[in-house]
């Protein structure tokens, strides 16, 4: 994977290794496939506790099917700007300005046509880039993130975590107290022992479906699910901001209202994408070939939260893999075989030719 893999210095109105969008700069990997020509580029998007390197099990398999690669750092984390809230705007994290900025990357390399891949938040940012910038998009995988269309009508926070109990975490993740825990690089590579794998003397978690269990932290020995070297990298990683853009709330904040939505910056902004969307129909259809992986022991993403896609899905196809929510991590041969084969039949069948730009 490294031999085509470089970081690039885009210089299109940036510095060395990201590109500008419409205010901050925007770190990015580019792989290129072993082939001079390639049919088409894909734009990964990952989601919270990750980063690009997130995909690196796909990345190799998606160069080897002749696809050039854009793996995305997204706002706030890794090498990306990770603008502090207040006095930035929320909307610097919203999904509208991340599909803009993938349309803008996308119009600065050259591209018309883009397939776009992602996970957890990333699988909600390249659904809305179909619904913002529809021509750019030739076809759309997403590993356990379903499809959630836009709605119209405003759902207060409460009201969502009683109708799906999966999403309480989100109070607890996004207090003060959490984040002032996750400041030095040890608390944050206790954070991400507990989120892969770590367990403690008598099978102690380090995460339920609801909290975080940060009372096991530190009796949990290191899980196997990363290498010594792929821990050692998020861990460097979020060591830049610490959880200010993936986790940042209000200091001051000591009760949760939605106004002053006291939760991370990715998920703080519902009003604001909210409000966002209120553009668009909420029964508008995606008419592209899109890939759903359904993680089975997926508990933030259940199945229950999937049905009813085909009426906005026309082309949609259903896969499975018997992981947990990182499962593009946990199980990637069997991830990478459903993109192969979805690649394969439903995006580059043959007669069909290959993608432009």
């Amino acid at each position: 994977m490294a031999e085509h893999i470089v970081r690039p210095n885009f210089k299109a109105q940036s510095g060395p290794g990201g590109f500008r969008g419409l205010t901050e700069v925007i770190d990015f990997v580019i792989g290129k496939p072993p082939e001079e020509k390639y049919k088409g580029t894909v734009f990964l998007v990952h989601g919270f506790q990750d980063l690009w390197y997130g995909w690196r099990h796909q990345i190799p398999i998606i160069l080897n099917y002749g696809l050039r690669v854009v793996a995305i750092d997204c706002m706030g984390y890794g090498g990306t700007d990770a603008p502090r809230v207040p006095p930035d705007s929320i909307s610097l994290y919203g999904f509208k300005r991340a599909a803009d900025d993938i349309a803008d990357l996308a119009n600065q390399l050259g591209l018309s046509r883009i397939i776009l891949g992602g996970h957890d938040c990333g699988g909600m940012v390249v659904s809305r880039v179909c619904l913002y910038h529809p021509s750019l998009v030739q076809a759309v995988f997403s590993v356990g993130t379903p499809y959630l269309p836009p709605s119209a009508v405003w759902e207060e926070f409460e009201t969502m975590v009683q109708s799906k109990l999966n999403f309480q975490y989100h109070r607890q993740l996004g207090s003060p107290e959490f984040e002032a825990g996750l400041e030095s690089k040890a608390s944050i590579r206790r954070f991400f022992n507990a989120v892969y794998g770590g367990r403690g003397p008598n099978g102690e978690m380090g995460f339920s479906s609801s909290r975080a269990l940060t009372e096991n932290w530190d009796i949990l020995s290191k899980g196997t699910e990363l290498s010594d070297k792929e821990f050692d990298y998020y861990v460097e990683q979020y060591a830049r901001n610490g959880m200010h853009g993936p986790r940042r709330c209000h200091k001051d904040a000591q009760s949760y209202t939605d106004d002053d939505e006291l939760l991370v910056n990715w998920y703080r902004n519902r009003r604001q994408n909210y409000e966002d969307e209120l553009s668009i129909l909420p029964d508008t259809v995606i008419d592209v070939p899109y890939l759903f992986i359904q993680s089975l022991k997926d508990a933030f993403f259940p199945p229950s939260m999937n049905e009813g896609m085909e009426r906005y899905l026309p082309q949609l196809r259903r896969r499975e893999v018997d992981a947990g929510h990182a499962s593009h991590v946990l199980a990637p041969k069997v991830v990478n075989e459903h993109i192969r084969e979805w690649l394969d039949e439903e995006v580059f069948p043959a007669g069909k030719g290959v993608m432009k730009g």
